[in-house]
């Protein structure tokens, strides 16, 4: 063989060598990566069923300091929660020492105080659990089940960005009216024999009053965010016009995700990933409402997107809102965790999955069958368009390796 000819050959086998090597290296991160969101799905599924127990690992902390603690700027709180079942006891349990009329919004909430000062926001039962709310994807009253379920979705998906719900029932006679402020108080009536309220907010009426069972009133209660983790709120740049006949820039603009990646906070760090997260929770629920969002306060885009207000959720489960999935079929980019994730939860898994998670709640059954049968069928629906983005662009492209060390301290 000729010296060129070795020379050449000798070239040729040095970049294979080369590629192989990279190839390998690469394989194995990607191993590796992928072993530990497989090792993480295991423990999500471990942890799944928590009971509601009043017995806390810290004696000598309150339940509202435990869960105080857990808020760091990119979760609620931690993957290890060996006090959630007792924060959660507490939640649907402790005694109510003050109720309000609830915060600014649109639809009717009571804002409670329980024993040891911790705010909670309560949302009463509108609809059976069969109902199917017909019209808009975004129509129809706050369901306080939807709120309930979405938070165990959280858990589920791993994302841990919706702050604790659990159900409650409460005497409206013996619980809430000795402590209601007249604000509050000038809003109850009865109905046949059934206690109703009516509260203050932007669609309140009197002519449309939640009412209880009796005194007994069904509901959902959401843990309130410390203080010191003051909220800033953000319009969604996929949000609506909520105006007929008026669509949205990126309803005709084929473009639009590109412009928005010009646009901070979502030309870096984590937050467009965010969104297309939180597209992904949002058609699972069934949510077409979430026309601004929250993060913590001067974050500069690196604080999570908090998934505050899902109760415009699971309203028709025959509806799969596509529209919904807009970040994701427009940017066409995925955390490669969010895409495992997806993918364990196939054949099945999510329904079970979540009807696990949901059964230990006081409001017990949550979620009517094809609820949760819905959840499987919009599960295929984001994995075919992720496929699509993939087979148009290429894995390596499509699927973002954004794993962000979390903060405990």
């Amino acid at each position: 063989m000729k010296l060129k000819q070795r020379v050449v050959l000798l070239a040729i086998l040095l970049v294979i060598f080369i590629f192989t090597k990279v190839f390998l290296i690469d394989n194995l991160d990607t191993s590796a990566a992928n072993r530990e969101d497989q090792r993480a799905f295991q423990r999500m599924l471990g942890s799944l069923r928590v009971e509601l127990e009043p017995r806390l690992e810290h004696t000598l902390q309150s339940p509202w300091e435990i869960a105080a603690q857990w808020v760091v700027p990119r979760e609620v709180y931690p993957e290890d929660t060996p006090e959630l079942g007792a924060v959660m006891h507490a939640m649907a349990t402790k005694k109510i020492i003050k109720a309000d009329v609830g915060y600014k919004g649109t639809q009717l909430k009571a804002l409670l105080i329980l024993e040891g000062g911790q705010k909670v926001v309560f949302k009463p039962k509108r609809y059976a659990r069969d109902y199917v709310v017909e019209g808009e994807p975004y129509a129809g009253y706050d369901r306080h089940n939807a709120e309930v379920a979405a938070f165990h979705l959280d858990r589920i998906l791993g994302f841990r960005r919706a702050p604790l719900v659990v159900g409650r029932f409460v005497n409206l006679r013996t619980e809430i009216k000795p402590v209601a402020t007249e604000q509050l108080l000038g809003t109850f009536m009865t109905v046949g024999n059934n206690s109703c309220f009516y509260g203050k907010c932007y669609y309140c009426r009197e002519t449309e009053p939640a009412c209880a069972d009796g005194d007994i009133m069904e509901g959902s209660v959401t843990l309130w965010l410390p203080d010191v983790w003051p909220l800033q709120k953000h319009r969604h740049p996929w949000g609506r016009t909520y105006r007929e006949g008026k669509l949205a820039r990126w309803e005709y603009d084929e473009s639009y995700c590109d412009a928005v990646k010009k646009t901070s906070p979502y030309d870096s760090g984590p937050r467009l990933l965010d969104i297309i997260d939180t597209a992904i929770f949002d058609y699972l629920i069934g949510n077409a409402d979430r026309h601004h969002y929250e993060s913590f306060q001067d974050d500069e885009g690196a604080s999570m997107l908090i998934l505050l207000d899902n109760a415009k959720s699971f309203g028709n489960p025959a509806l799969d809102e596509r529209s919904i999935l807009a970040p994701l079929y427009q940017c066409c980019i995925i955390r490669v965790s969010t895409w495992n994730r997806l993918n364990y939860l196939k054949n099945g898994v999510l329904k079970s999955a979540l009807k696990t998670a949901m059964s230990h709640d006081p409001i017990s059954p949550v979620l009517s069958d094809p609820h949760l049968d819905a959840l499987d069928q919009r599960l295929l629906g984001i994995l075919a368009t992720v496929k699509q983005c993939t087979d148009q662009f290429g894995p390596d492209v499509v699927l973002v390796e954004d794993r962000m060390t979390l903060s405990h301290l």
